[in-house]
């Protein structure tokens, strides 16, 4: 094995010599190349992806600069164990399936035996990449895979503790060092700790078993404000019943299972179903459009109060990728799989989609849709309907409450719209400033556009409270302006979160929560909704009720590439409660995976500081003076998400005092 991918990044030559890339940009881009295995790249996606804003010349020069310093340690040869390939427009690595730990981990969890997972379990020392910085853009790149190969370590060490057939073997030890690496990262991590409670009782110690309970309970309540799940508790109350001494019998009372907090985990007996990105059949210029489908559908289906449905965000962690649905069922914790692919010439469009039961792989429905270009949204809501009904047969088409929802009047209008969508989540000023402008061309063609106002609505309240600005107030006036040009969006739970959400920030908390209830209200499975109705409770100054809205965010969304922002919306709960380190430990924890989210550098600097960690309060100080030269506490103090709490406000303008940061 010659590539290590899990807990960092190491390379051995074919001479056996560490490789050492000329650039930091060839080593991710070898490791980019590494996760998606035979299937590859494209080129221009590669080259756009890590160096943008470049220009298409420029772009595909520097990949083929870092592809010569790749191919430097690795040559083409008849003969070459490890070789790139590829034609004009695609990429890929060539290598025994043994060469690279992140395939042999794939492998070993795939054959199923204990001593196989006990392998995979040696092999993840840590997160992909872990502790390599990894430049602004590219975080959105590697972070979908991070999360991924995490989930499947806290699925194996759940497997391999429950698959040990005796104490104090190799496979036991295996199964108790990939549990105390991932407590070490993440300290919440509840398979780990059931893992190492099995362990403890297997080898006689109930005691331990219990204290490990305990440990996960505290540790539970301190980060996150919750209870244990109720298969660890259930583990807990199995453990009591072996332990028949009288000091197990004292502690039964204080391991019963509490009362669980009203958060987000679904009942096992209700249908769940992920849609997965379609294939684009069409040209390049189309993904956006393949795109849309799905998130309609999605939107759709979300709306069937008896169903679980996983938010886009997370279901796109998997575009480009091919992944057997059984896996998508396990690291998603759905029953069922929506596939499909999209075509569209001219006026005329073809939709083909399926139904797979997860478990079994078995197709339980499917259909093709042709027709005008025009009639999206009509297939659009058929699907959904039939979807439904197939999981569900007591479900009918009219029971689904799609009809209701309006479509623009102009498919250019609805194409703008979606091309602004992946552009609107708040992480650059670039981006967000692109969204703006494709949203008013959407305005100019379709003025009743609801939900393009209401997005358009979004951008400029991130504008002003991410100070991408130089007027705040004018942005803000900008985003009422165009929630009240919105109209009747009543039907639409996107463009109400967005109206909610730019509401909020500007201020108006109680009309936002009534945008963000309503949307709720149509769409309970809506994860941006439940995340805008945790920052909603602490601008109010209700911090404490705020998490476990961000926890049924995260259920509904477990891999979306934007959960840093539900991240620092628990680390804002947990300063604001007082638990300033676990607010700073969150904080540290975006910004090692996200150092472009400069909003991130403003928390741990005042958080810090805070805390009377000085020292770091004035690196994240520097760092964010270094991104946003412009920043002043003044312009800070001024935005209108303090209104409801100014003595919070005034603890947190002290910070950034100490800080080093300046006043004006």
């Amino acid at each position: 094995m010659r590539i290590r991918l899990l807990g960092g990044l190491e390379v051995t030559s074919a001479e056996g010599q560490p490789a050492r890339f000329a650039t930091r940009k060839s080593a991710l881009l070898f490791a980019a190349l590494v996760l998606a295995g035979r299937r590859g790249h494209r080129r221009e996606r590669l080259a756009e992806g890590f160096w943008p804003g470049r220009g298409d010349a420029q772009s595909r020069n520097s990949l083929r600069q870092a592809l010569a310093d790749i191919r430097r340690w690795f040559p083409a040869a008849g003969d070459a164990a490890i070789s790139i390939e590829g034609d004009q427009e695609t990429l890929a690595l060539t290598a025994g399936p043994d060469e690279a730990d992140v395939w042999l981990f794939e492998r070993k969890l795939a054959e199923n035996g204990t001593a196989d997972l006990a392998f995979a379990a040696d092999l993840y020392r840590g997160d992909v990449l872990a502790g390599e910085v990894i430049p602004d853009g590219l975080d959105e790149w590697f972070g979908p895979y991070q999360i991924r190969y995490r989930q499947k370590a806290l699925q194996l060490v759940e497997r391999l503790s429950l698959a040990l057939p005796k104490p104090d073997s190799a496979n036991e030890a295996a199964c108790e060092r990939l549990a105390e690496r991932l407590l070490a990262s993440d300290p919440t991590a509840e398979p780990a700790h059931r893992a190492l409670m099995r362990i403890h009782a297997a080898r006689g110690h109930e005691n331990a078993a219990l204290r490990q309970l305990e440990s996960c309970r505290a540790l539970l309540k301190k980060h996150l404000g919750v209870e244990p799940e109720a298969q660890t508790q259930s583990l807990a109350v199995s453990l009591q019943a072996r332990d028949g001494n009288r000091q197990a019998a004292s502690t039964h009372d204080a391991a019963q299972p509490a009362q669980p907090v009203a958060n987000p985990v679904r009942p096992h007996d209700q249908p769940s179903v992920a849609v997965m990105p379609f294939d684009n059949l069409g040209g390049a210029d189309d993904e956006y459009f393949a795109d849309g489908v799905v998130e309609e559908i999605t939107a759709a289906l979300s709306r069937v109060r008896d169903f679980f449905v996983i938010a886009r965000q997370s279901a796109f962690t998997y575009k480009g990728r091919f992944v057997d649905v059984r896996d998508v069922g396990r690291e998603l914790g759905v029953n069922y799989v929506v596939e499909g692919t999209v075509r569209r010439g001219g006026d005329r469009l073809r939709i083909s989609v399926q139904l797979v039961d997860a478990e079994t792989r078995t197709q339980l429905w499917s259909e093709r849709y042709e027709g005008a270009t025009e009639d999206v949204f009509e297939f659009q809501d058929r699907i959904a309907a039939q979807v439904a009904g197939a999981i569900h047969p007591a479900i009918r088409g009219a029971e689904i409450k799609l009809a209701s929802r309006k479509p623009p009047t102009s498919q250019r209008a609805y194409d703008f719209v979606m091309r602004a969508y992946p552009n609107i989540w708040g992480r650059r000023k670039d981006t967000n400033d692109l969204a703006i402008e494709l949203l008013k061309k959407a305005i100019a063609v379709d003025p009743a556009y609801g939900r393009a106002h209401a997005l358009l609505a979004w951008c400029h309240a991130s504008n002003a409270v991410f100070l991408w600005a130089e007027n705040p107030e004018s942005e803000l006036e900008k985003a009422v302006a165009a929630v009240e040009a919105a109209g009747s969006i009543g039907d639409d739970p996107t463009a109400l979160t967005a109206a909610g959400a730019a509401l909020s920030m500007g201020g108006d908390q109680e009309r936002a929560a009534a945008f963000i209830e309503k949307a709720l209200a149509l769409d309970p499975n809506n994860a941006w909704a439940w995340a805008r109705r945790g920052w909603i409770a602490i601008y109010r100054g209700e911090a404490a009720y705020a998490s476990q809205w961000f926890q049924r965010a995260m259920t509904l969304s477990p891999m979306d590439p934007f959960a840093f922002a539900v991240r620092l919306g628990m680390g804002y709960a947990l300063a604001k409660a007082g638990s300033l380190s676990q607010a700073v430990a969150i904080a540290r924890e975006v910004i090692a995976a996200h150092p472009d989210i400069i909003t991130s550098y403003r928390y741990l600097a005042a958080w810090s500081a805070m805390e009377g960690d000085l020292e770091t309060a004035r690196w994240a100080a520097q760092k964010l003076m270094a991104a946003q030269p412009g920043f002043t506490i003044e312009r800070f103090r001024l935005l209108p998400v303090f209104r409801n709490t100014p003595e919070w406000a005034n603890q947190v303008v002290e910070g950034l005092k100490l800080a080093g940061l300046p006043e004006r």
